[in-house]
Protein backbone atom coordinates (compact mmCIF):
# COMPACT_ATOMS: atom_id res chain seq x y z
CA UNK A 1 0.00 0.00 0.00
CA UNK A 2 1.23 3.44 -0.78
CA UNK A 3 1.52 6.05 1.78
CA UNK A 4 -0.33 9.52 1.17
CA UNK A 5 1.48 12.59 1.44
CA UNK A 6 5.23 13.29 1.49
CA UNK A 7 6.83 9.97 1.80
CA UNK A 8 9.85 9.54 -0.40
CA UNK A 9 13.47 10.46 0.79
CA UNK A 10 14.98 12.09 -2.34
CA UNK A 11 17.32 14.77 -3.39
CA UNK A 12 14.49 17.04 -5.26
CA UNK A 13 16.04 18.63 -8.62
CA UNK A 14 17.75 21.51 -8.32
CA UNK A 15 18.77 21.12 -4.55
CA UNK A 16 21.51 19.98 -2.75
CA UNK A 17 20.19 17.78 0.32
CA UNK A 18 17.49 15.12 0.85
CA UNK A 19 14.13 16.18 1.56
CA UNK A 20 10.82 14.24 1.95
CA UNK A 21 9.13 14.68 -1.79
CA UNK A 22 5.60 13.58 -2.16
CA UNK A 23 5.78 11.11 -5.34
CA UNK A 24 2.29 12.23 -6.53
CA UNK A 25 2.44 16.04 -6.52
CA UNK A 26 6.09 17.13 -5.85
CA UNK A 27 5.78 18.70 -2.89
CA UNK A 28 8.87 19.18 -0.87
CA UNK A 29 8.96 19.20 2.83
CA UNK A 30 11.81 21.95 4.16
CA UNK A 31 12.54 20.67 7.06
CA UNK A 32 14.00 23.96 8.97
CA UNK A 33 15.87 24.84 11.80
CA UNK A 34 13.83 26.26 14.81
CA UNK A 35 13.51 29.99 16.10
CA UNK A 36 13.88 30.53 19.32
CA UNK A 37 13.31 33.63 21.19
CA UNK A 38 14.30 35.60 24.89
CA UNK A 39 15.35 37.89 26.86
CA UNK A 40 17.66 39.07 29.15
CA UNK A 41 15.41 41.65 31.54
CA UNK A 42 16.79 44.16 34.17
CA UNK A 43 15.30 45.62 36.83
CA UNK A 44 17.36 48.45 37.88
CA UNK A 45 20.92 46.13 38.75
CA UNK A 46 18.22 43.17 38.88
CA UNK A 47 18.26 40.20 36.11
CA UNK A 48 14.89 38.40 35.87
CA UNK A 49 15.52 34.64 36.10
CA UNK A 50 13.20 31.15 35.82
CA UNK A 51 13.70 28.08 36.60
CA UNK A 52 12.90 25.79 34.24
CA UNK A 53 9.58 23.57 35.15
CA UNK A 54 9.72 20.83 32.13
CA UNK A 55 12.20 19.01 30.39
CA UNK A 56 15.08 19.41 28.91
CA UNK A 57 16.90 21.12 31.89
CA UNK A 58 14.36 20.95 34.23
CA UNK A 59 14.73 22.56 37.60
CA UNK A 60 17.95 24.79 36.10
CA UNK A 61 17.69 28.36 35.62
CA UNK A 62 17.29 30.33 32.43
CA UNK A 63 16.27 33.89 31.21
CA UNK A 64 12.60 33.89 29.62
CA UNK A 65 13.22 32.25 26.28
CA UNK A 66 11.56 29.46 24.58
CA UNK A 67 10.06 28.59 20.29
CA UNK A 68 8.87 32.01 18.38
CA UNK A 69 5.10 31.01 17.35
CA UNK A 70 3.60 31.43 13.77
CA UNK A 71 2.22 34.80 13.48
CA UNK A 72 4.44 36.88 15.66
CA UNK A 73 7.73 38.76 15.25
CA UNK A 74 10.68 37.80 17.03
CA UNK A 75 10.47 40.91 19.11
CA UNK A 76 6.86 39.92 20.09
CA UNK A 77 7.94 36.36 20.71
CA UNK A 78 10.29 37.98 23.16
CA UNK A 79 7.71 39.41 25.34
CA UNK A 80 5.41 36.70 25.18
CA UNK A 81 8.48 34.56 26.80
CA UNK A 82 8.55 36.60 29.34
CA UNK A 83 5.07 36.97 30.05
CA UNK A 84 4.43 33.31 29.80
CA UNK A 85 7.37 32.23 32.16
CA UNK A 86 7.87 35.01 34.87
CA UNK A 87 4.12 36.93 34.07
CA UNK A 88 6.83 40.10 33.57
CA UNK A 89 5.99 43.22 31.44
CA UNK A 90 8.86 44.53 29.72
CA UNK A 91 9.81 46.86 26.81
CA UNK A 92 12.49 45.86 24.62
CA UNK A 93 15.40 48.11 23.96
CA UNK A 94 17.66 46.25 21.49
CA UNK A 95 18.94 43.12 19.90
CA UNK A 96 21.60 41.52 22.30
CA UNK A 97 22.75 38.08 20.53
CA UNK A 98 22.11 36.07 17.40
CA UNK A 99 23.25 32.20 18.06
CA UNK A 100 23.46 29.89 15.22
CA UNK A 101 23.49 26.79 16.60
CA UNK A 102 23.51 24.12 14.11
CA UNK A 103 24.10 20.79 15.77
CA UNK A 104 20.72 21.22 17.36
CA UNK A 105 19.44 22.87 14.12
CA UNK A 106 18.22 26.17 16.13
CA UNK A 107 18.62 30.20 15.93
CA UNK A 108 18.39 31.73 18.88
CA UNK A 109 17.67 35.68 18.96
CA UNK A 110 18.02 37.33 22.72
CA UNK A 111 16.94 41.01 23.31
CA UNK A 112 17.56 43.33 26.07
CA UNK A 113 14.81 44.37 27.77
CA UNK A 114 13.59 46.29 30.97
CA UNK A 115 10.87 45.19 33.48
CA UNK A 116 7.98 47.58 33.39
CA UNK A 117 7.53 46.98 37.06
CA UNK A 118 9.12 44.69 39.63
CA UNK A 119 6.41 42.57 39.35
CA UNK A 120 6.62 38.79 38.66
CA UNK A 121 5.33 35.36 39.23
CA UNK A 122 6.46 32.14 37.88
CA UNK A 123 4.58 31.26 35.16
CA UNK A 124 2.91 27.74 34.46
CA UNK A 125 6.45 26.77 33.10
CA UNK A 126 8.66 27.84 35.63
CA UNK A 127 9.04 26.47 38.99
CA UNK A 128 10.22 29.62 40.31
CA UNK A 129 11.25 33.41 39.46
CA UNK A 130 13.43 35.87 40.81
CA UNK A 131 15.30 39.07 40.48
CA UNK A 132 18.99 38.65 41.23
CA UNK A 133 21.71 40.69 41.50
CA UNK A 134 24.96 39.98 39.28
CA UNK A 135 26.93 38.09 42.38
CA UNK A 136 23.28 35.98 43.00
CA UNK A 137 22.82 34.83 39.32
CA UNK A 138 22.72 30.73 40.26
CA UNK A 139 26.27 30.51 37.77
CA UNK A 140 26.79 26.46 38.55
CA UNK A 141 23.07 25.99 37.79
CA UNK A 142 22.59 27.97 34.27
CA UNK A 143 20.22 25.76 31.84
CA UNK A 144 22.40 26.65 29.01
CA UNK A 145 25.79 28.58 27.62
CA UNK A 146 23.60 30.47 25.75
CA UNK A 147 21.88 32.06 29.28
CA UNK A 148 25.81 32.35 30.23
CA UNK A 149 27.09 33.82 26.83
CA UNK A 150 23.92 36.97 26.88
CA UNK A 151 23.85 37.53 30.38
CA UNK A 152 28.00 38.54 29.99
CA UNK A 153 27.05 40.20 26.96
CA UNK A 154 24.54 42.13 28.54
CA UNK A 155 26.92 43.30 31.04
CA UNK A 156 29.44 44.47 28.50
CA UNK A 157 26.87 47.01 26.88
CA UNK A 158 25.21 48.10 30.13
CA UNK A 159 24.49 51.61 29.53
CA UNK A 160 25.49 51.19 25.79
CA UNK A 161 21.97 52.26 23.58
CA UNK A 162 24.12 51.13 20.31
CA UNK A 163 25.85 47.79 19.86
CA UNK A 164 26.27 45.25 17.50
CA UNK A 165 24.42 41.52 18.57
CA UNK A 166 26.93 39.07 19.12
CA UNK A 167 27.15 36.16 18.06
CA UNK A 168 28.14 32.45 19.59
CA UNK A 169 31.54 32.67 20.87
CA UNK A 170 33.98 31.09 18.90
CA UNK A 171 35.27 28.33 22.00
CA UNK A 172 31.47 26.93 22.29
Amino acid sequence: MKLPGPNIRTIPVGDDRERLVCGDCGFVVYDNPKIIVGAVCTWRDRYLMVRRAIEPRLGYWTMPIGYMELGETTEQGALREVWEEARARARISGLLSIYSIPEISQVHMIYRAEMLSDSFEPGPESLDAGLFTWDEIPWDHLAYPNVGWSLNHEREVKGLDSFPPRGRPERA
